[in-house]
């Protein structure tokens, strides 16, 4: 008997028991719904969990900082020079294997003053490698400038953390208004000696006026894209400058005196270097980033990489989807039963056709052929069914619902249905459904041909 042939009787036999067979076909489309659904639902948290976890730092980058003094037990001499962050480092770690690139940051403390308002920030010296990554997520403006007078790039968020000093109080999380303060236009008095901006204000009790420390007037070159105190990103609260531009400034400003934050030789006096106060070094790939790791921690450094907490995170999300995937699951064995009695009455009702037809010459084969062949339009139509129906419930999560806002960030979708999902629980459907029909179809094939022609 041709495929074809088969292929033809199968469906025309679905259709003489619509009944049976719709009701059926409703059992997988709810087995098959209640799977993808579920999966769909875990692969939308991990998909969120990783933008939530990208916004705040590069999942392929590792930061690099100092692990205080340095001993090996193994040398005679205990007192080894500390480890510092600087040029020749970056350079070393540039030539580490699976290393896109490396990035100093230089950081320092500056209180800013506009009109009534200031505050106390961290400002972040960068590489114009580094500061050109972030060109487009710029909202106004552009990015710094090198080798001129020092830019800043601020955070969208940056706004809210200036105190009104004439009420000692930040106006924005106290009332919800904004300060009236111009990032882009407005004139920004930087004051880069923190120290002795506070002694000026608050002489100590020696009586002893100190001198106010000099005031910058810093351009501003950008601001971050985003709503301020609705927007949380890496960069929402951070100030950007050229690294180089930094350094010089601050070479300037503490001549001879020791910058904040910098180490200092055992007499107390300043080094001529001005070290990095971390250095993030990038991988090629994800996959690599725990190796590099490795061979830093080794050199002595502490690192630390977003990278660490999504492996755990992403072992949790696993479990999760393997319990949701088992609960949609039990929908789909109830509906393989379903079909396996379905394919079972069928049987007993087509007796003497399976009789006739093994009388004229149909090779046993065929017959089991035939009844797989039903089950497979069964599991196939219902898979199909099932996916469709799996698309709109996901819409109504992702769109209606807004189930994603709730949980992460507005705008995440909570639940995701990628196509290679949809293709292959049609494939499963059909599948499990072909494996339902097989015992009725074994059942069919060792039917007696005069035995089945003479049932009624």
């Amino acid at each position: 008997m041709k495929i074809s042939d088969l292929l033809r009787m199968s469906l025309e036999s679905l259709f003489k028991r619509k009944v049976r067979t719709i009701l059926t076909i409703m059992g997988v489309v709810i087995g098959t719904t209640s799977i993808v659904v579920m999966l769909s639902l875990g692969l939308g948290m991990k998909s969120a969990l990783l933008s939530e976890m990208e916004s705040y730092g590069s999942l392929k980058s590792i930061e690099v900082t100092t692990a205080g003094r340095y001993y090996d037990d193994s040398s005679s001499n205990k007192d080894q020079e500390e480890l510092r962050l600087d040029d020749n480092l970056v350079s070393t770690l540039e030539g580490l294997e699976h290393v896109e690139s490396v990035d100093p940051f230089l950081e320092t403390s500056i209180i800013i003053k506009c009109g009534i308002y200031e505050g106390n920030f961290q400002l972040r010296g960068v590489s114009q490698s580094f500061l050109e990554s972030k060109r487009e997520d710029v909202g106004t403006g552009t990015i710094p400038a090198a080798g001129g007078e020092i830019e800043f790039l601020y955070g969208c968020n940056i706004i809210t953390e200036f105190m009104n000093s004439k009420t000692n109080t930040y106006d924005y999380w106290e009332t919800g208004e904004l300060p009236n303060i111009d990032l882009m236009n407005g004139s920004m008095y930087v004051i880069f000696d923190t120290d002795k901006y506070y002694q000026s204000r608050f002489p100590s009790g020696d009586g002893q006026p100190v001198q106010a420390p000099k005031k910058y007037i810093i351009s501003t070159a950008g601001v971050f894209a985003g709503t301020p105190g609705e927007t949380w990103t890496e960069d929402s609260y951070t100030i950007y400058c050229d690294i180089d531009d930094l350094k010089a400034l601050l070479t300037r400003e503490f001549k001879g005196r020791v910058i904040p934050g910098q180490p200092t030789m055992k007499n107390g006096k300043p080094y001529k270097e001005i070290f990095y106060s971390r250095i993030n070094v990038n991988a090629d790939t994800m996959d690599n980033v725990t190796a590099i790791q490795q061979i830093i921690n080794d050199m002595g450094y502490r690192t630390y990489a977003n990278a660490e907490w999504l492996e755990s995170d992403m072992k949790m999300m696993n479990i999760i989807q393997a319990v949701l995937g088992g609960i949609g699951g039990i929908s789909l064995f109830v509906a393989a039963i379903g079909i396996t009695n379905t394919m079972m009455m069928s049987i007993y009702e087509r007796t003497k056709e399976i009789g006739i037809m093994k009388v004229i010459g149909c090779r046993i084969r065929d017959i089991q052929f035939l009844f797989l062949v039903e089950a497979g339009y069964i599991g196939f139509i219902g898979g199909a069914l099932g996916i469709g129906l799996s698309y709109g419930i996901s819409y109504l999560l992702n769109k209606v619902l807004n189930v994603g806002a709730m949980m992460f960030e507005e705008g995440a979708s909570i639940s995701i249905i990628p196509p290679w999902l949809a293709l292959i629980s049609i494939i499963f459907a059909a599948f499990i459904a072909m494996l339902a029909g097989f015992l009725p179809s074994i059942r069919a094939m060792k039917l007696s041909p005069l035995a089945a022609i003479r049932a009624e």
